[in-house]
């Protein structure tokens, strides 16, 4: 397997390049009166950095709404501007609209260890973002993520009785902390089972570092991940049958735990040769997000910020062939209104990324978009950065957003792009900068 597949199926974020498909761009109206339309609607952005006077992301909070999930996008894994901005939003959401959870695309057990930190104070985030964060999720040990951790931290030590919450909801690592919440709970509750438990789990708990163990999972042959799954299921299944005894939330906490391992497992149990398995993949690791979001969502209670992917927030998938039904699809279809989304577009700027062939970090710089391109139009709005309600949009602009045009969305890697994107079929509100810059990497 060369080491692009790696990537792709590693976190399933780049699949067979070849396969670039789209919905054809159609002819959009003269771009003066859109422009003058998209004038009327938008809303200045005063700065994207936290800090300071939030007045200007009020309009936000009405095109929100009373939704109970957020998920805001990006146009790039790695521009700090985007980073920045998710930190600011963040901070005004738990202020002034008791929002108390931040959802990073990030492992499930990673967001543990980081949840440990900003409720207790347990272990330091440097290193839990350096230990967590490698191969395809390096891009989030960034200077911009760690600033917004520690701001969590110290809120909860002003706030200890109402406290901010850290999740991750993404599949592709379960850490041996799940492992060991389900052998603690079985070894306490149901001791008859944990021989059972340590048989179906062998060689799963993870004893080397994150990117090395990813990495020796994906080299195995598809019938020995095949056989992980098949081990488990049969051990989530275990857990479910049996009776949850005197402590109903230690077998639940357990039975979430084991449902995660059995997530990671069953993401890599497809035949990754095959287009149709691989997209399949995509598609299920997609509606795991979504679960894991809908399940902490309502078993906290919390209102949830969820922080990914344009093409993981987002209604549409860019390339359909690739990746048939995207997180922000699923999450409507749970969550109905309570789930608004906002996709993230630049002008102009520079961002971190590998080459399509290389695990070399590069800094990219793009100009301007293409004449067709949705950021060429949106760039002509009067204001430099802006906030845009997708649904209330009047004519004839209304017509243009629901139309797809080329528009960058870029992954781990680059070239990558741009894809056919209809703005308003994807998205309830947009906000667009007019240029971003590369975040600077931790540990670089």
């Amino acid at each position: 397997m060369n080491r692009q597949r790696t990537g792709l199926v590693l976190t399933l974020f780049i699949i067979l390049a070849a396969l670039t498909t789209g919905i054809p761009a159609a002819a959009a109206p003269s771009a003066g009166p859109v422009v003058d339309a998209l004038d009327r609607a938008a809303h200045p952005l005063r700065t994207v950095e936290p800090g300071g006077d939030t007045g200007d992301l009020r309009p936000l909070d009405r095109m929100i709404g009373a939704a109970r999930v957020v998920g805001l996008g990006e146009a790039t894994h790695s521009s700090h501007e985007f980073f920045a901005l998710k930190d600011r939003v963040f901070r005004h959401l738990v202020e002034d609209k008791g929002f108390r959870t931040f959802a990073l695309e990030a492992p499930w057990s990673t967001g543990l260890r980081l949840d440990d930190y900003v409720l207790h104070g347990k272990g330091d985030p440097r290193r839990i973002m350096r230990e967590e964060f490698q191969l395809n999720y390096l891009w989030w040990n960034n200077t911009d993520y760690l600033r917004l951790v520690e701001w969590m931290r110290a809120y909860n030590v002003r706030h200890p009785g109402d406290p901010v919450r850290f999740m991750g909801d993404d599949i592709a690592w379960s850490g041996p902390e799940s492992y060991d919440a389900v052998e603690a709970y079985a070894a306490d509750a149901r001791p008859g089972l944990s021989a059972r438990l340590a048989e179906l789990y062998r060689g799963l708990r993870p004893t080397v570092p994150t990117g090395t163990y990813l990495d020796q999972y994906l080299k195995l042959p598809y019938a020995e991940r095949m056989e992980r799954a098949a081990r488990t299921g049969e051990a989530l299944r275990l857990l479910r049958q049996g009776a949850p005894g005197a402590d109903r939330a230690a077998h639940d906490w357990a039975v979430r735990q084991a449902t995660v391992i059995d997530q990671t497992a069953r993401q890599y149990a497809f035949d990754l040769e095959d287009p149709a398995e691989v997209a399949a993949a995509m598609r299920y690791r997609d509606e795991a997000m979504a679960a894991n979001v809908v399940w902490w969502q309502r078993h906290t209670g919390t209102k949830v910020l969820l922080s990914a992917h344009n093409n993981h927030v987002g209604y549409l998938p860019e390339e359909p062939a690739r990746n048939p039904k995207v997180q922000g699809a699923f999450l409507r279809a749970g969550l109905g209104a309570d789930y608004v989304n906002i996709g993230l577009t630049f002008g102009r700027g520079s961002f971190n990324a590998t080459g399509l062939n290389d695990d070399v970090i590069r800094r990219w710089t793009l100009g301007p978009a293409g004449p067709d391109g949705n950021e060429r139009t949106l760039d002509r709005v009067r204001h430099r950065d802006y906030v845009l309600d997708l649904r209330s949009v009047c004519a004839p602009a209304h017509d243009w957003l629901r139309r797809a045009r080329p528009t960058r969305s870029i992954g781990t890697a680059h070239p990558d792009g741009p894809h056919d994107i209809a703005l308003a079929r994807s998205y309830d509100v947009l906000i667009h900068l007019h240029q971003v810059e590369a975040a600077r990497l931790r540990d670089r």
